[in-house]
């Protein structure tokens, strides 16, 4: 079985780099770490990068997860090819785009493309955000699944996730102690479904509501808190569709935890997506 250390980043195409350039600063307020060509590198925490927008088809999603080792790499190569998953080892100049070591590239059974890298780099340099709007760092990522069961099944028993809790059919997935990593929500779309970053407190939470409602972005659900993480929340749109999350308090499975831990099963409600009343208007989220 593969075992996932860490989620890295998050790879997406755009046809207006600039655009989004504007927005991960101003509107997100991530650090722009630099351009390479017609790519936008952010960062978000002492990692030397998290974030990636690059002119491209904005279908074109990449989320990329860190292994320990090469020979955790190797292994998992061949346990996806085992599972008959077509693997793509990156070139010396896919790597260096990526900032790592190595990689290999496969898609999930619903068509995502997913890397799995080693020796990923982390900056020489102070992080420092374009504002100060609390960001801790990138967290997590939501999938589209047109099948979850199936889904859900893979990225269990192939890359060592497990359920820490459902919505409906949707799997909330750890590797780690934080309550979810990865969220498989039900949709026929391919690649990310949404991206969440870590704030320090309720008060960033709604200092970012102000703000983003002055700037004219659209708030598509929250202020919230979930039930099944514990996390207030705030998820707005972004480039290209893409919904972005804020959120703080998640909660921790320890491995005292472990061993005795029940995934708990939510309806597929508005009630268990958020415990304060708001609703949501993401596509996925509805009932």
């Amino acid at each position: 079985m593969i075992n996932l250390w860490d989620i890295r980043y998050v790879r997406l195409g755009t046809p207006d780099v600039e655009a989004a350039t504007r927005y991960a600063r101003d509107i997100v307020g991530l650090e722009l770490g630099r351009r390479e060509g017609k790519a936008a590198y952010f960062r978000s925490d002492d990692r030397d990068h998290t974030l990636v927008y690059f002119e491209g088809d904005p279908s074109d999603h990449t989320v990329g997860f860190e292994l320990r080792s090469k020979e955790e790499l190797q292994a998992a190569a061949a346990a996806l090819d085992a599972a008959d998953i077509a693997v793509h080892a990156g070139t010396a100049d896919e790597c260096a785009r990526r900032a790592v070591g190595s990689f290999i590239n496969f898609r999930d059974r619903n068509g995502s493309s997913i890397d799995l890298v080693v020796q990923p780099h982390h900056s020489g340099q102070r992080h420092w955000p374009s504002r100060d709007g609390g960001i801790t760092g990138f967290s997590h990522i939501g999938l589209c699944s047109a099948n979850p069961s199936r889904d859900e099944a893979f990225w269990t028993q192939t890359l060592g996730a497990k359920v820490s809790d459902r919505i409906g059919a949707a799997p909330l997935l750890r590797i780690d102690e934080v309550h979810h990593k990865v969220a498989l929500f039900p949709s026929q779309r391919v690649g990310v479904q949404h991206i969440n970053h870590q704030v320090e407190s309720i008060d960033d939470i709604m200092r970012a509501w102000y703000r983003l409602q002055r700037a004219g972005v659209r708030i598509v659900f929250g202020p919230g808190r979930h039930p099944t993480s514990g996390a207030m929340f705030l998820y707005f749109e972004g480039p290209d569709g893409m919904v972005y999350e804020f959120s703080s308090g998640v909660r921790l499975i320890t491995p005292e935890q472990e061993p005795s831990y029940q995934p708990r099963q939510f309806p597929m409600a508005d009630t268990s997506f958020c415990m304060w009343g708001s609703k949501p208007d993401i596509p996925e989220f509805k009932v």
